[in-house]
Parts: structure tokens; C-alpha cells; sequence
């Protein structure tokens, strides 16, 4: 269409001159864009496409713009514009005039929205739309007409790449039949077989050059690329549809992963927030029971000494008011004294007119009285105890519930046999190992220790988290955790994350130390019977418990995991049977409120 935009505007500038109608220009429009056409040779296609087109193009097509109608209305004359057209009409020429048949108007007339010319548009649109998409491979698919042929032409059957030509059944028979045509290379018919010859020898592409990725003929095999890898094209092409089809499987397998991958961060998305949920939930009961015992101690503190003061006033009253009675009546006794005295002063008068006075009877000794106080002193460390001890009380509470979560992920952890000792004895069921004097002799192996006492677990880890329990009970020594897969197991090793181990140990009966880089010394409430380990894999969380107290022994944290985790376990040497006791991979024993 880009071709016949000059031929249009020069239709257009004549219709202009010479006053046509626009039903008029456009008709020829049409008719010299068909014969325009007719001078090229026009493909199955395009023949199909242009009538089946031309017929309803029309109806779709505003006479103003000669465009396909942009909200369609209609004219109380009945004809169609599209509104923006018709309303610069009328606003240029100042005069309400139908375009088409001139019919004049007063007053501007009420312009009613076409709803059917609407939906044809929107839906031709659409179809339009449709066949563009589908436009190249209609173009691709459609039928190599025979060169010989006249019109109208059959379909061809075959091309020829000697002669540049595709013929039909009948022109294609001197090819079957003639001995010099019959060595030609002959295909299924395709267009443009120009396309298909070397430019610079003018031979057929028959090869594919693999070290410059492009196609060739014979002659350019044996010169320019001599040297390089040369196939057929059949072979080439087999091979790039391998390649391509391997290449999508690929692509849909990671499509596929990439959507597991999603479904799993939604599914991590949602435990994250129901955990959160329950740990804030749980949280907030622990923090007000806190809060309410410290308020419930204080208060109580309170009112101790709120009544340890009255008691001590109660008394001081009491005493006050035994003094105020004596001083009373002795200051009466005094003040009768007193009157003696002033009576007479003639001592045989005063001696027979005053007899002498005695002190009231019944005064208190109050030399041996004294008074102390209630004693505040230590109020607040006792009443500090007393919350520590409360509060512990709900600590443990807490712990255990933190315990029991820990002990859901749970995990059946067996001994490595591969991996042991040959001074290592391991039971029938592989939970229980010990240490003595004797070595086994066993084949090596670049799986077994063999300096170190130790043996591995046999499950492995690399994602989630994961907890068993190991009972201690009666040992010396021991060493307890969780070591990497790439671990060194010849000769003496280093227990540190440094070195791809994550452990506690006992050493000389009751030390115990967590081997991080620079070990630390530890000290548990109690020696532990048995140890608990878990692990959170995406967390970089290795915690150790005691699990009948339910303390947190230690925990590395920060841990940055990159291969498989195996249980480690190392019972200690024997020590002339003060540590056989055997390190025993138990079940878990879930704490119980009573516990």
C-alpha cells in the first residue's frame, strides 16, 4: 500500500478539481488501485485477500477522511461520518451541509452515535488483526505456481535448482524423462530459488560450512572452506532442530523449575507468616505472664512493708500511750508536792499537817524497755528471690515449650559404618557406639577416620532443619554435632566451623566447651544425661540442649552451610573403662508438663 500513497493523493487533488463526490473518488480509487495491481503478478493470497476485502472495506469507510470510521455517526439524512470529520467540517466551512448529498441545515443538527457501524468496526479490527498475524504464514504455505504454465497457471511439483524454475506435473516430466535433465537437483517446489544459489559460483547451497555457520556450494567446500567442517545440509539441519529442540526442552525445564521454585517461595511465604503468627501470639501470653508476675511481686512487696509500718506504729502507740498515762499521774503527785511545800513554813506544822508522799503505784520499769522497728532490711533482695525463683519457674515453662517445638523435627539418624573407627564398636542397630583398645582391621577407605575416634551419621542434610537426641550418661568424654561432607578424616582434626564442624564436647568429666574458632568454656545448671541437637539448615542455627532441663547449651548462629550436613559423634577413648559407656543415638522423649 506504500506504493499507491503518491497515485491516492493525486486522485485526491483531482477529485478536488473537479468537484467529484467522495463515493465517486473512491470508486476510483479502487478501480485504478486494481489495475496498478494487475501489472504485478499477483499471488494466491493476495487475490484472495483483495475480494474478499474490497466488498466490505467500503461500507466501513467515512467519505471524509477515507478512513475507517472513528466513532461512526449518522446524519439526520441518514449518512455516516466519522464525528471528529464531520463536526471540522462544519466548524471550517461555518455552513451544516451533508458532504454527500449536500442536503442543507439551519441549525446544527443532533449527530446520533451508529452503534452497529461501531461493533462492524471493532470487530473488523479484531479480524484485521487476526489475518495480520496469520498474513506470513499464509504468504509461506501458499502454492509455487508452475513457470511454464500459462494463465492460469497449475500448481507446481517440483523446482528445479539447475534450471531456476518449478514446474507442474506435466512440464516436469522431461526432467523424469531426458537423460541430461535427469541429473538436475531437483526439490519441493519453493519461490525465490535465486535465494538458493551461491552468489559468488552460482551453484546450489547443497553444504553447510559448521565453522562459519553458513551455507555453501561444492565449489566453495573445496576452496574457501577446504578446512573447515563441511556437512550435509540434510545433516545440519538435523542437527540444529536436535540442538533447537533441546534448547526448548531445556528452556520448559527451567520454566518448570523456575514455577516449583515460586510455588516453594509461596509455600516458605506463608509457613514464615503463620510462624510469626504463632510465635508473636505466644509471645505476647509469655511476656504479659512476665509482666504480670513482676506486677503481682511488686505488689505484694508493697504491701509487706505497707504492713511491717503499721504494725511498728501500732506499737510505738501503744508505748506512747503508757508514757502519757505515768507522766500524767506523776505530774500530779508533783504538783501536790508542790502545794505542800507552799502550805507552812513552820517545821512542826509542816511535819504533823503534811504527811509524805509515795510515788503512783503501778509505773513501769522503763529502763528495760526499748523499742525497735520492723525490720525492712533485705526486703528487696527476698522479695527479688522469690521472683527470680517464679519467674525461673515460667523460664522453664517456656524452654520446654521451645524444646518440644525442636523435637517435631525429629529425624532417624543411624551410625555410618564406612565412616568409623576401626577402634570403634558399633551395635547391631547402629545407634550405639563405643570405644576399645583393640583395632578391627578394616579396608581403608577415603570415608573412614583413621586418628580420630569418630564416626559420622549416615543421613545427610542440606536444606530444612533437623533434630535427634543423644544419650551420655556415664561418660568422661565425649564430642557431639554436626560436621560437613568435605571434612578431612586422615589424621588429626581441628573441631571448628573453620574446619566444617559445628560441635560441643566434654572433656575430664565436667568441662564443657562449645569449639567455636577460640573455644568456649561452658557451664550447664547440671551435667547433661542426654544432649539434643538441632540444626537449621537455612538459618545457619546449630543449638545444643539439655533435654531433661530443656537449657539452650549453646548455639552457633551465622552459619553459612554450602554442602551436605552429617551427624557427628565421637564417644572419647576408652580410659581403662572409666568412659565405656556407649554414646546412644535414642528416640526422643517429648517433655510433658508433669516432666
Amino acid at each position: 500500500m506504500r506504493l499507491l500513497e503518491p497515485y491516492l493523493a493525486a486522485l485526491s487533488k483531482f477529485r478536488q478539481e473537479h468537484n467529484f463526490t467522495q463515493q465517486a473518488a473512491l470508486r476510483n480509487i479502487r478501480l485504478f488501485a486494481q489495475r496498478l495491481l494487475s501489472r504485478f503478478k499477483p499471488s494466491a493470497v493476495t487475490e484472495m485477500w483483495s475480494t474478499s476485502e474490497s466488498s466490505s472495506e467500503e461500507t466501513l469507510l467515512c467519505s471524509i477522511c477515507l478512513e475507517v470510521f472513528s466513532e461512526p455517526v449518522s446524519t439526520p439524512c441518514g449518512h455516516n461520518f466519522c464525528k471528529r470529520c464531520i463536526c471540522e467540517a462544519w466548524d471550517t466551512d461555518g455552513l451544516c451541509t451533508c458532504p454527500l448529498c449536500n442536503r442543507n441545515y439551519w441549525t446544527r443538527p443532533e449527530l446520533s452515535v451508529n452503534t452497529l457501524l461501531r461493533e462492524l468496526v471493532s470487530q473488523r479490527k479484531l479480524d484485521k488483526k487476526k489475518k495480520c498475524q496469520s498474513m506470513d504464514e499464509m504468504i509461506y504455505f501458499a502454492e509455487v505456481q508452475c513457470d511454464v504454465c500459462s494463465e492460469p497457471k497449475l500448481k507446481a511439483l517440483k523446482s528445479c535448482l539447475v534450471c531456476l524454475s518449478s514446474f507442474c506435473e506435466t512440464h516436469l516430466q522431461p526432467h523424469l524423462t531426458v537423460s541430461g535433465l535427469k541429473r538436475h537437483q531437483l526439490m519441493e517446489p519453493v519461490e525465490n530459488l535465486e535465494d538458493r544459489l551461491c552468489p559468488k559460483h552460482q551453484r546450489p547451497l547443497e553444504l553447510f560450512c559448521d565453522t562459519d555457520q553458513s551455507c555453501v556450494c561444492t565449489l566453495c567446500g573445496l576452496l574457501e572452506h577446504k578446512t573447515h567442517d563441511l556437512l550435509s545440509l540434510e545433516e545440519a539441519c538435523s542437527r540444529s532442530r536436535s540442538s533447537l529442540l533441546h534448547t526448548q526442552a531445556h528452556t520448559l525445564h527451567m520454566v518448570e523449575q523456575r514455577r516449583l521454585k515460586l510455588q516453594e517461595i509461596q509455600r516458605c511465604v506463608e509457613l514464615s507468616d503463620t510462624e510469626v503468627h504463632r510465635e508473636r501470639a505466644e509471645g505476647l501470653q509469655v511476656f504479659t505472664a512476665l509482666m504480670q508476675s513482676v506486677q503481682r511481686r511488686q505488689e505484694l512487696f508493697l504491701e509487706e512493708l505497707q504492713e511491717k509500718q503499721r504494725l511498728s506504729h501500732k506499737r510505738a502507740q501503744e508505748l506512747v500511750q503508757q508514757l502519757e498515762q505515768e507522766i500524767c499521774e506523776l505530774q500530779k503527785s508533783s504538783t501536790e508536792a508542790e502545794e505542800r511545800l507552799s502550805r507552812s513554813q513552820d517545821p512542826l506544822h509542816f511535819l504533823q499537817r503534811c504527811p509524805a508522799l509515795t510515788p503512783p503505784a503501778g509505773l513501769k520499769e522503763w529502763s528495760s524497755v526499748s523499742f525497735e522497728g520492723e525490720k525492712c532490711e533485705g526486703s528487696v533482695a527476698r522479695a527479688v528471690r522469690e521472683l527470680h525463683k517464679e519467674l525461673s519457674d515460667q523460664f522453664k515453662q517456656c524452654f520446654k515449650a521451645e524444646l518440644r517445638r525442636k523435637q517435631k523435627f525429629e529425624v532417624d539418624v543411624t551410625l555410618d559404618p564406612d565412616t568409623a573407627h576401626p577402634a570403634l564398636v558399633l551395635s547391631e542397630d547402629l545407634k550405639q557406639v563405643h570405644h576399645t583398645d583393640v583395632k578391627k582391621q578394616l579396608p581403608d577407605s577415603p570415608l573412614r577416620f583413621d586418628y580420630s575416634v569418630c564416626v559420622l551419621g549416615k543421613q545427610s542434610f542440606s536444606s530444612g532443619r533437623f533434630y535427634f537426641e543423644v544419650q551420655v550418661k556415664g561418660k568422661t568424654e565425649w564430642d557431639l554435632g554436626v560436621a560437613q561432607e568435605s571434612i578431612n578424616r586422615k589424621g588429626k582434626i581441628t573441631l571448628s566451623p573453620q574446619y566444617g564442624f559445628w560441635c560441643i564436647v566434654l572433656r575430664n568429666k565436667d568441662e564443657y566447651k562449645a569449639c567455636t574458632d577460640s573455644p568456649v568454656r561452658l557451664f550447664p545448671s547440671a551435667a547433661p544425661q542426654k544432649v539434643g541437637v538441632f540444626v537449621d539448615y537455612d538459618e545457619g542455627l546449630v543449638s545444643f540442649y539439655d533435654t531433661d532441663s530443656a537449657d539452650l547449651l549453646f548455639s552457633f548462629t551465622g552459619c553459612c552451610f554450602r554442602e551436605k550436613l552429617f551427624p557427628y559423634f565421637c564417644p572419647g577413648a576408652n580410659d581403662q573403662g572409666s568412659n565405656s559407656a556407649p554414646l546412644d543415638v535414642s528416640a526422643v522423649e517429648t517433655f510433658t508438663d508433669a516432666k
